[in-house]
């Protein structure tokens, strides 16, 4: 099958029903997602604690799948299939899995996976001591990624819907980067992605979608 990876898994989503869709998406997920995120946990591993600790917190569906799906965005390019050591670059993979994601599920999962780097920014830009918990490939990263944020961009940022959302995943992005933690398997989260699916989808960013705990 020729194209670029987002091609071919476009081709492979083409038509689905959700279950196959689901399929689809947590063997894209499997196959690509066994390179290394910030040198410790691999992008599935990344994937799955951050999953874990939304579902933990009682986030909602809508959460746990932007949750689980947040950085899709990386494994679409590539980015780290075809280099050594971390990206000299802005991939915006957060611009990539949303706008990707967009046709399959609804802005309460997607819109916060597109805000999860800029909540970054805005934390190191707001909180002087978060940039110092940071590890250390999320501080290399943050400087390709535009670094802190002016403070008319954090004014803009303030008003968006979801930024609230947005910023308790990039907390859970931070925490979930433990080495030889065994989180639950991909398929725990099956019903909970196919309820978000834009055929399925029944959330509003003002019910039950907003983040709990």
């Amino acid at each position: 099958m020729s194209g670029t990876i987002r091609d071919r898994l476009r081709q492979r989503l083409a038509g689905a029903a959700a279950e196959q869709m689901v399929d689809e998406l947590f063997a894209f997920m499997a196959e690509h997602g066994q390179t290394f995120y910030d040198e410790i946990v691999t992008q599935i591993e990344h994937a799955l604690q951050c999953a874990e600790l939304a579902q933990q917190r009682d986030f909602g569906d809508e959460a746990v799948t932007a949750a689980l799906l947040h950085d899709i965005g990386h494994l679409l390019v590539g980015e780290f299939e075809a280099q050594q050591g971390p990206p000299k670059q802005d991939f915006i993979h957060e611009e990539v899995g949303a706008d990707f994601l967009t046709d399959y599920f609804p802005e309460q999962v997607t819109e916060p996976i597109r805000l999860h780097v800029a909540a970054k920014r805005y934390l190191c830009s707001t909180d002087p001591e978060y940039y110092d918990q940071l590890s250390d490939g999320s501080k290399r990263s943050l400087e390709v990624q535009g670094g802190r944020l002016s403070p008319d961009e954090q004014t803009e940022l303030e008003g968006n819907p979801f930024l609230n959302v947005a910023l308790e995943i990039r907390r859970l992005d931070d925490l979930g980067k433990l080495s030889d933690h065994n989180a639950p398997p991909i398929e725990t989260y099956r019903d909970t992605v196919a309820k978000c699916l834009r055929s399925n989808s029944r959330g509003s960013v003002n019910s039950d979608y907003t983040a709990r705990g």
